[in-house]
């Protein structure tokens, strides 16, 4: 493991200690009073495909750059960059969808675990798109090639733990 990679899994085991506070608060706090389950906004189904489809884009220009092949690293990154916008916008649609049935931060306790645990991981996953546009710059500059392409799986690392952190805010919100 690289020293890269190694950063990036103690990065990634702090955010997995703060959601594990989040999910320790959570499931202590849905069992008091004032508790207000609300089904999940249609959208967030769309949502989680985008991602999960963002995820495969990604492993695929990890796979392209490990072949040398460079053009294919840059068409998977950005197409990965624009789902990972694309999520975040749709974020954006779900509160407004719970906006228009009345559901605030202020509302309920449940509302509020989602208003928040959906903006923490929102901003973790722009710091992801960041990270993209970073591989990309590097990826124009000529920085990658068939043996040396760590970046690329830093960045990867990365994004496919963002992915499954969603995964599991998503049941832990509405399956719980």
């Amino acid at each position: 493991m690289g020293t890269g990679l190694l950063g990036v899994a103690a990065f990634l085991a702090a955010v997995t200690m703060l959601f594990l506070a989040f999910t320790s608060a959570y499931l202590a706090r849905r069992q008091e009073a004032g508790w207000f389950a609300f089904t999940p906004p249609s959208v967030l189904w769309i949502n989680t495909a985008v991602l999960l489809v963002s995820s495969g884009t990604l492993d695929w220009a990890r796979r392209r750059i490990r072949v040398g092949d460079a053009a294919g690293l840059r068409q998977g990154v950005e197409l990965t960059a624009a789902l990972g916008l694309l999520f975040l916008l749709g974020q954006l649609v779900a509160w407004r969808q719970l906006a228009a049935r009345g559901l605030f931060l202020r509302t309920n306790p449940h509302s509020s675990f989602f208003y928040v645990l959906t903006a923490v991981h929102g901003a973790h996953l722009l710091g992801g798109v960041v990270a993209l546009a970073i591989v990309l710059l590097h990826s124009w500059q000529g920085r990658y090639a068939a043996q040396a392409h760590a970046g690329v799986t830093n960045c990867a690392a990365y994004w496919h733990f963002m992915d499954l952190l969603w995964l599991y805010l998503f049941v832990l919100l509405f399956w719980v």
